[in-house]
């Protein structure tokens, strides 16, 4: 392990942001430390990511810390986050962007330290990542529109309540939405996007003002788990039950929606799968590997005719 020692990692996760695996012997003193900034820490999604990350950890006997600030639109807490990381010199680093450019410095940093980043969930602006472990968020959400479109029969409005335009997975599900529904849909009229930063109660708001003015819309897209869950909760308060919405993701909300008809289906990622490969890819790395330059985690279209099917199942995040 680098200079990051036990005592440091165990008062770190007393701070209730960065969660460090246990140790109590000399041999675990000198295993692996592999330090995982991510987007966030509140949301399913990124307690699912931490799971799948711990359990590889533990698999190889690597050391894992994880950590992300309270909300997703939080980029300066994240960014002193990374750099904390960064001057912990751990042995390897993975960070999932909120903003694609602001991460440079402490990337410029790591790599001068000779630590090998991983990034996950979302790319960065940089050359520095030796891998990015995440899903084709721009054709998981293609996907997503042709279900839209097919839902609506091809015509009326639709809306989209994107969590930001800062990190990749933003932007490429936003883009794959739209060329989604320009291939599937070319009589659909799109709305302006709209962002909420993923959180709920802004996407609710959004997502009222969308239905208050518009009479004729007929779908609504959340990019995420909380524009999606914020988008289902808008709708409801607008009494506009009739509306086809879609969301991105599969925690326990949306899954109950799927179940209960509210929310039509989503696209999911496999947010265990994500974690484990991070970790397994930067282990990989330490020891002279060189890993695919872009590991596609892959996703999976869920509504009520497969939401039991083993498949999804084993991607959901309850």
């Amino acid at each position: 392990m680098s200079t990051l020692s036990r005592r440091s990692l165990l008062a770190l996760g007393a701070s209730g942001m960065v969660l460090p695996v246990a140790a109590c012997s000399s041999a675990q003193d000198d295993a692996r430390h592999v330090a995982l900034v991510s987007k966030g820490f509140q949301h399913q999604f990124w307690q699912a990511v931490r799971r799948g990350a711990q359990a590889e950890a533990d698999a190889q006997g690597a050391i894992l810390t994880f950590e992300g600030p309270p909300a997703e639109t939080d980029i300066e807490a994240q960014i002193t986050m990374l750099q904390n990381a960064v001057t912990r010199n751990p042995d390897a680093l993975g960070l999932a962007a909120l903003d694609s450019r602001a991460a440079a410095l402490a990337l410029d940093e790591a790599a001068s330290k000779g630590i090998p980043v991983v990034a996950f969930d979302s790319g960065v602006d940089s050359d520095i990542p030796l891998a990015t472990v995440a899903t084709d968020n721009r054709a998981a959400a293609t996907k997503a529109a042709q279900h839209m479109c097919e839902l609506i029969e091809g015509k009326g409005k639709v809306g989209i309540v994107a969590h930001d335009q800062v990190s990749l997975s933003g932007t490429d599900r936003r883009d794959g939405f739209l060329e989604g529904l320009e291939e599937y849909g070319p009589d659909v009229e799109v709305l302006e996007v709209q962002y909420g930063g993923g959180d709920q109660a802004a996407s609710a708001d959004i997502a009222r003002s969308m239905v208050a003015a518009h009479d004729d819309l007929r779908g609504l897209f959340g990019t995420n788990e909380g524009s999606a869950i914020g988008v289902l909760k808008g709708v409801e308060e607008a009494g506009r039950i009739d509306l086809a919405i879609i969301g991105f993701d599969s925690g326990r909300a949306q899954v109950e929606a799927i179940r209960s008809g509210e929310m039509a289906g989503a696209v999911t990622q496999d947010p265990a799968k994500i974690g484990a490969l991070t970790v397994r890819t930067a282990l990989q790395a330490l020891s002279g590997k060189k890993p695919e330059k872009v590991i596609d985690t892959g996703f999976l279209w869920y509504d009520a005719s497969n939401l039991d099917s083993a498949e999804v199942q084993k991607a959901v995040y309850l």
